[in-house]
């Protein structure tokens, strides 16, 4: 594998995720628009945005045997399909029934045009000696569409007036996702890795030998912390600083409440393009699990502090940058801890589903939020949940081995 090809492999991973996750994560600007819209509480929509998200997870591990069997480009392409059917749909909503099959179908799509199929590319296509920067880069570019597609959504919505066009616009970029996973072609390493090292295992013997080991487990249930951060806040920190009406003006600029949850959402994917590359170079010399126990311990103390500090526009961005530094940066490093325990082989479908363990957390972190907001009218439960549940995630994660696993009966099996 020469340089220029799994540079290809990064740069194509980079802008399927600057573009799949970034256009996901600003639906959390349309809360407020499309309920009053259709007359109805948060609930709805955030239901639609979790179901989305729970489905992402459900369908990740077969996105993932898909491409373990066939080869990742033509599986991420066939995500970017989806994803964009489903822009569509919600484009043309005009009741629940739309909104829900929307988001399904864009669920559907990321399952197969996310994190673990591009990332498991890079792994497979970058030299050792190089993975972790590259991993860590390529992480990068679900950040960079939090800091450039949200904010940039946010003012064609003030531009345009009205959320349809602004979603007809976020839709056009979409359809590059149905063309960029031609440099995300690793049909070649996976046979390789076939043929060196495991090839004689079959998926159901991976997912037992998976399932046997208690750090995979732990895992699971750990990354479902991740995502019930990452849902609740990219859904509702938008909707949380409307409703405190906490704008900006600096400088001559002035940002409206509503402009200002647009920025802070992207400010968490500015700080974040450094922080994934930063966790993941970290990830490749020291343990793992003691990283990602540390991660989550500081963003349990950053909630922590952004409840207990006054709220101010200055709160406000100094949370989102140093939520921002701790955001994905759990994804490099459970992914490659994955790669590393289990190797190359499986590595997709076993990916998929440690990530449907953080899409269940998800569907709680989105859903959640709408559903106590509509009960209590605020969000106070979900800030503490966020504290409690980044101490557990890191005591969950500090009890990991991290070695990889044996298998002699496949090493002395006959070809």
């Amino acid at each position: 594998m020469t340089s220029r090809s799994y540079w290809t492999a990064v740069w194509c991973g980079f802008l399927v995720l600057t573009i799949g996750l970034g256009v996901r994560q600003s639906f959390g600007i349309f809360l407020k628009p499309i309920s009053a819209e259709l007359h109805v509480g948060r609930e709805l929509f955030s239901f639609g945005t979790a179901l989305s998200m729970l489905l992402m997870g459900v369908f990740a591990p077969f996105s993932g045997r898909l491409c373990d069997r066939f080869g990742s480009a033509v599986t991420i392409a066939g995500g970017g399909a989806f994803y964009v059917l489903g822009m569509i749909a919600t484009a043309t909503m005009h009741g629940p029934f739309m909104l829900i099959l929307g988001n399904v179908l864009v669920g559907i799509g990321l399952s197969a045009a996310t994190f673990g199929p591009v990332l498991g590319v890079v792994l497979r296509v970058a030299p050792p000696a190089k993975a972790a920067l590259a991993v860590g880069i390529c992480s990068a570019g679900g950040s960079f569409g939090q800091f450039f597609i949200v904010p940039l959504a946010s003012v064609l919505q003030g531009y345009f007036g009205d959320w349809r066009p602004t979603m007809w616009a976020l839709t056009a970029f979409a359809v590059l996702m149905m063309i960029l996973p031609i440099g995300l072609n690793d049909s070649a390493q996976i046979a390789a890795a076939k043929r060196a090292q495991g090839g004689r295992q079959t998926s159901r013997e991976a997912l037992s030998e998976a399932f046997g080991q208690r750090s995979y487990l732990l895992l699971v249930i750990g990354y479902f912390v991740c995502g019930f951060h990452v849902a609740f806040v990219g859904g509702h920190l938008p909707a949380y600083i409307s409703d405190k009406g906490i704008g900006l003006s600096l400088f001559g600029v002035t940002l409206s409440p509503a402009e200002l949850g647009g920025w802070s959402i992207g400010m968490v994917g500015l700080f974040n393009i450094a922080g994934s590359i930063l966790w993941s170079s970290m990830g490749g010399r020291y343990q793992r699990k003691n990283l990602l126990a540390l991660l989550y311990l500081l963003r349990a103390l950053v909630f922590l502090g952004f409840v207990l500090a006054p709220l101010s526009a200055a709160s406000v961005l100094v949370f989102a940058a140093a939520l921002g530094f701790l955001w994905l940066g759990t994804v490099p490093l459970t992914t490659a801890l994955v790669g590393y325990l289990f190797g190359p082989v499986h590595l997709t479908m076993l990916n998929g589903i440690v990530f449907f363990g953080h899409q269940v957390g998800s569907f709680f972190g989105g859903w959640g939020g709408g559903k106590l907001f509509d009960l209590q009218g605020n969000y106070d439960t979900m800030w503490w949940l966020s504290i409690g549940l980044g101490v557990l995630s890191a005591l969950l994660h500090w009890p990991i081995v991290e070695k990889p696993v044996a298998r002699p009966q496949f090493a002395a099996r006959p070809a």
